[in-house]
């Protein structure tokens, strides 16, 4: 398996043709204050996905950073949210991954979510020191896994780069003192916030088996006309 041409963008402005997949539950936002726009775009389910962790995990680290609430109290609120965010992210992407083939690639994170979970939850209660002083670097680690996984997936660049950011974002904590937790919110959620705001590279279609012949037509349409 070979990734994409080095010469196809990381990051472009988001294609207007999209595949029959991603039409579904399609969000647009056009956010207007009489003639002024405020904010306008579309969002794929994927891209509320990213969304959402985005959103979770800036008020999961941010909050552990300023917010004087016990660790214990947090662990319950933390691990509901995270939770509920897997949930609603199987629900969303169940029927992409299905048509993309890349189930495989949803197990892959729900696992890497609830096992960091778990394991947070358990050095929070238990008291596991070496757990509790590692939270950062775990949470940065499991996510550089994931776009890893990600980006072997989908043969894409701009997921083995997010995976080497944060990969690199562990290797600056020593050095950011007593803000790492507030240091590794912002990694983790301006890079699910970008990616969800910007088209990324990916492997051309594949045979989408759960299809039916028209809507494989209708991609095949979809797709010359990314290429004119």
């Amino acid at each position: 398996m070979t990734f994409l041409p080095l010469s196809q963008p990381l990051l472009r402005e988001k294609q207007q043709e999209l595949d029959f997949q991603d039409l579904q539950g399609l969000l647009h936002i056009n956010w207007k204050i009489g003639n002024f726009r405020l904010w306008s775009g579309f969002y794929t389910r994927i891209d509320q996905v990213f969304i959402l962790w985005g959103i979770a995990s800036a008020g999961i680290f941010i909050t552990a950073q300023f917010l004087p609430i016990s660790w214990y109290t947090q662990a319950i609120f933390w691990s509901i949210l995270t939770l509920a965010s897997t949930i609603i992210m199987i629900f969303f992407t169940w029927f992409w991954v299905s048509v993309e083939k890349l189930r495989w690639l949803l197990y892959c994170w729900v696992i890497l979510m609830l096992g960091g979970v778990a394991l947070t939850d358990m050095g929070i209660f238990f008291g596991w020191v070496e757990v509790l002083m590692h939270l950062c670097p775990l949470w940065l680690g499991l996510s550089a896994i994931g776009y890893l996984f990600t980006a072997l997936a989908v043969r894409s660049h701009t997921f083995l780069v997010m995976a080497v950011i944060h990969l690199t974002g562990i290797a600056v904590l020593p050095y950011c003192g007593g803000w790492q937790f507030l240091t590794t919110g912002v990694v983790m959620a301006s890079s699910l916030l970008m990616l969800a705001e910007w088209q990324w590279d990916m492997r051309p279609p594949t045979d989408y088996d759960v299809l039916t012949p028209e809507q494989k037509q209708f991609n095949q349409q979809q797709y010359q006309y990314r290429n004119l």
